[in-house]
Formats: C-alpha cells, structure tokens, sequence
C-alpha cells in the first residue's frame, strides 16, 4: 500500500492556504488562490501532483457537501419567489452562449481554421461548441457568495436557482446534440428521467422534512446524530439523483440542503459541514479542478479560436443573464451580480466535452481551447463577483483610508 497519498494531500491544503492568503492581499477572494494552485502543482505548470481516483472521489465529496451547505444556507421563501425568474434566467443564460459558440465555431469552420472530424456534419460539431459554452459551474460561484457572505441575497438565491435549471436545460441540450451522433440516446427517456427525479426529490422531501422536523424539535441531546442523518440524506439524494435519473449529484445534494433548511437544528448542522468543508474537501474540490488542466499542443488559429471564444463565454453570460435579469425585474447591479455567477463553467465543461468528444462530435484538437475556456471563466467569475458586489461606500471608505494613511506617512 501506497502512502503517497498523504503527501499529497499535505501538498493541496497548505498550497490552496497560502495562495489563497496571497489572493486575498491583492483584494480576491480565496477561491482563485485554490484554483490558482492546482494549476501550480499540476500538469500545466509545475508537474508535482496529478489526478489520483483518490483525489477524484474526494474532490466529488468535496463539491457535494459544498452544494449541501448551500443548500443549507439558501433562503426556501426567497428561492421560490424567485422560481419563474430563475427559469428565464437559466434560459437566456443556455440560448445566448449557446448562439454565441455556435457561432464563433462556424465562422472558424467556415474558413477552414480548424480541424475537422469528417465523420461528422460541421453544422453539428459547431452546435455542440455551442452547448460546451451552455455549462455552468455553480460550485465556484457558490464558494465566492459564502466568502462575501452574499449567498442569501436576492442576486445570490436567483443564482442558485437559475444554475440548478441552467444544469438540467444543459442536459436536454446535450442529449438532444448527442441523439444525432450516437443512435443509443433516447430524447425521452431522458426527459422523462428528469421530470422523474423532481416528482421522487418532491415526495422524499416532504416526508423527510416532516421526520427530521418532529425529531428535531423534541430531542435537545445527542445533536450530533442530526449530523450524520442529515449527511445520510444528502449522500442518498446524490447517489440517486446520478445513479437512476441522470441528474448532476449537485442538484439531489442541494435538494438535501434545502429539506434540513427549515428546521430547527439548521444552525447547529451547517456549523458542522462547514468545518468538514474548510478544513478537507473544499481546497481538493478546487485545486483538482487545476490538476484536470493538461495543455495539448495548439496552433495559431486553434490559440486565436481559443481567445475568442473565452471572450465569447464570458460575454454571453453576463449579457443574457443581466438582460434576463432586467425583464424580471431585477435592478441593474443585481443583473449583472447574476450575470458575473453565471459566468465560470468548471469542470462541468470538461465533462460536457469529454462526452462529446466520446460520440465524434468534437475533434480531440479542440479540446486546448476548451480548457483555456474553463481556465479563464473559472478564475474571473470570482473576481467579476467581488467587483459586482462592491458596495460603493466600501469603496469610498477604503479610498478614504488609503488618504488618511498616506497623509500620516507623509
């Protein structure tokens, strides 16, 4: 038996630590540092650390106890009078980047500036960037409202809703592009799995907030086995949510979250996850998504596409989402708050491609601008968030010292 592991471990919490610290100085939120050193320590810079099954699952654990507290510390009122909202956010936020890919990869196709798989329909293979571009990777976005403590604002819960339907709209979309290249793919038994999973979360629910909440109430001793129920819950929704209905275990962990939300020991039990989640899983969560980064070799228009479409990704986002925003009637700050913590794509684009790439809807040489995609959206939506939700007097108030301070010093 191997004890590597333990190295590595070692390795990923006190890099995370410090360049989170050093992210921080610079007025970032501590995210980016994490990201930032998974990038170090893994293949694209430094060669240290890689990939291990070990680190995959925890990272995975990792992400399904972080959408857990969310789910937690989401505000249930909030979220559904935000619910209408939420789906036209999530729909312009699939439908602009969506076009906005697509086209990009057809132009690019157009003058013959990229390679092509000749099994396949161009037309189809410039969808599918499209629908690469659709993803949105919550998680990220989630840690950054926890660190501004934004997370149960009104921008914040329009997020998580929008996100969470923004997954599913992902998933039809990918299905349906896929269905064309692989003839296995049913449309709707897929559809069906989805409208599925929301009637079983629904009725488990129900009967699961109704248990805890009796249980909860009468029981002032032994809090810690409301701990272990709780994660119970939260690991059986993931596992079923994946595991028999095709949906993200993000969403069914989530779900878990918002169930325990509105009882009695939600406090006590969010305090819990909280330090599980800052002490080991969150730094792996984030610094693995570093490690999935392996840069391929690239030419000059496969670098130039790369650039474009990160722009594009970024773009879109904002614009259909803060536009969304607006038609619900959302001030504009708060529209583009929306926008900014829809921007990052994460590892849920290196899945949507991988699985594309699997059934010959993208060539293996695009795959470097994809991940140059998922590097740059997922290092700026933390600090596009920071910037969105700077309150103005904060910043009067810190130019104000910057004044005083170099007034004394001088």
């Amino acid at each position: 038996m191997s004890y590597h592991f333990l190295l590595d471990l070692a390795l990923i919490l006190i890099s995370t630590k410090v360049l989170g610290l050093v992210t921080k100085k610079f007025s970032l939120p501590q995210v980016v540092g994490a990201l930032l050193a998974g990038l170090v320590l893994g293949p694209a810079v430094l060669n240290i650390l890689h990939e291990t099954d070990f680190i995959l699952q925890l990272s995975e654990l990792g992400v399904i106890v972080l959408m857990f507290t969310a789910g937690l510390e989401a505000d249930v009122h909030e979220l559904k009078k935000s619910g209408k909202a939420s789906f036209i956010l999530a729909l312009f936020g699939v439908l602009i980047p969506l076009a906005g890919g697509f086209l990009v990869s057809y132009l690019f196709n157009r003058f013959n500036l990229l390679p092509v798989d000749t099994s396949t329909p161009q037309l189809l293979q410039s969808i599918f960037m499209g629908v690469i571009l659709t993803a949105t990777s919550v998680s990220i976005t989630v840690e950054t409202l926890k660190e501004l403590g934004k997370l149960s604002s009104r921008a914040g819960n329009a997020i998580l809703g929008a996100a969470i339907i923004d997954d599913i709209l992902g998933i039809i979309a990918l299905t349906l592009i896929t269905s064309f290249a692989d003839s296995s793919v049913n449309v709707t038994v897929v559809l069906a799995k989805i409208l599925g999973f929301f009637v079983f979360s629904g009725v488990v629910g129900f009967v699961c907030y109704k248990l805890f909440k009796n249980w909860t109430a009468k029981a002032d001793k032994n809090r810690r086995r409301f701990v272990i129920a709780a994660f119970t819950l939260c690991l059986l929704l993931s596992f079923c949510a994946e595991e028999f209905f095709g949906v993200a275990d993000i969403t069914g962990a989530f779900i878990a979250g918002l169930i325990i939300s509105n009882t009695k020991r939600k406090h006590y039990i969010a305090s819990r996850f909280e330090t599980l989640s800052y002490t080991l899983l969150s730094p792996i969560f984030f610094a693995s998504i570093g490690l999935k980064v392996v840069l391929p070799k690239m030419t000059a228009s496969i670098v130039l596409f790369a650039i474009i479409l990160s722009v594009v990704a970024i773009l879109t986002k904002i614009i259909g989402c803060a536009f969304a925003g607006k038609l619900r009637g959302y001030t504009r700050k708060e529209s583009l708050q929306i926008g900014a913590g829809m921007v990052s794509r994460g590892e849920v684009a290196l899945i949507v491609a991988s699985k594309g790439a699997a059934v010959g809807l993208m060539p293996s040489a695009l795959l470097g601008p994809v991940i140059v995609v998922v590097v740059v959206t997922t290092v700026i939506s933390p600090v596009l968030l920071k910037i969105s939700f700077k309150d103005k007097t904060e910043t009067e108030n810190y130019q104000e010292s910057n004044m005083v301070s170099k007034s004394m010093a001088a």
